[in-house]
């Protein structure tokens, strides 16, 4: 039974879950899910996690990502990038100073308001939902983290951005806000994702490659990769077949910690607290 983590270099015009359905059938296994949704317009680094591994998609979901985003300034749209109906177009004669001077200003924590087309909930509806019926509503700021933005260099008319940031922040929506902070308006015209998880490009497998290699199991990482940031901790007999048994045992130093058996079989996340060893989540087939 195929069990681990593939990095797919996503290609345009598919959507996360149609990467997963593929791969669903080509491992003949139905536990497949990803870490980290990309719009069908992007493409890069997406984690898909496959049988039991999939238990780890909520530690992979949360972290921080990378891409390389296209800025185009001067057009509006409603989607927020080029994909959508154009709104409003103006000319945009902003210098590279000009630009420099307000990306300064979305650096660190900042205030994003999550686009119409999103998959994000209001009342229990989503809000693509909501904009395909033509309705807008209020939606409420929610904070998010830029930890790097910079400008790369030009591609024709578009600048390409480098943006490192925090789970839940919207390229899209950090393009549009900087267009409109210039005073030109400004969309997102490409996206591609550079880290997620921990992995990079460097770690994927473009999906036609991937679906015509004649082992595409040999393809998958281990499970632990996930965790790669986290002390390695090896337990003695009796303490990994606590840990096998769901139990705790004595422990006296604090943190997080990746477990294995004596073996070198991953086992489980576990936390050290209070004088035990717990385990958050474990990874060892039963």
């Amino acid at each position: 039974m195929a069990s681990g983590i593939v990095i797919v270099d996503k290609p345009a015009g598919w959507t996360s879950m149609d990467v997963c359905a593929k791969l669903r059938g080509l491992f003949q296994e139905r536990r497949v899910g990803h870490a980290g949704t990309l719009d069908p317009m992007a493409t890069g680094v997406l984690p898909v996690f496959v049988g039991r591994a999939t238990r780890a998609v909520e530690f992979a979901a949360g972290g921080d990502k990378e891409y390389v985003a296209g800025l185009r300034l001067g057009m509006v749209t409603d989607t927020q990038d080029v994909t959508g109906t154009v709104l409003d177009t103006r000319p945009a004669q902003v210098s590279p100073q000009e630009l420099e001077g307000v990306l300064a200003r979305f650096r660190g924590e900042i205030q994003q308001i999550p686009p119409m087309y999103s998959a994000v909930k209001l009342g229990g509806q989503k809000l693509y939902e909501l904009a395909r019926k033509g309705r807008q509503v209020e939606r409420p700021p929610r904070a998010v983290t830029i930890h790097a933005l910079e400008v790369l260099g030009r591609d024709g008319e578009d600048y390409l951005l480098r943006v490192r940031c925090s789970k839940g922040t919207y390229v899209r929506t950090l393009c549009h806000d900087i267009g409109a902070e210039l005073g030109c308006g400004g969309c997102m015209s490409s996206l591609r994702r550079t880290m997620a998880a921990g992995y990079t490009l460097d770690d994927a497998v473009e999906l036609d490659q991937l679906l015509a290699l004649p082992d595409p199991a040999g393809r998958l990482l281990p499970v632990d990769s996930c965790f790669a940031h986290l002390p390695a901790l090896t337990l003695t007999p009796a303490q990994a077949r606590r840990v096998r048994n769901g139990g705790t045992f004595s422990f006296a130093q604090e943190g997080v910690w990746r477990v294995y058996d004596p073996a070198g079989a991953f086992l489980a996340v576990c936390r050290g607290a209070q004088g035990r060893l717990m385990t958050i989540k474990s990874f060892f087939e039963v």
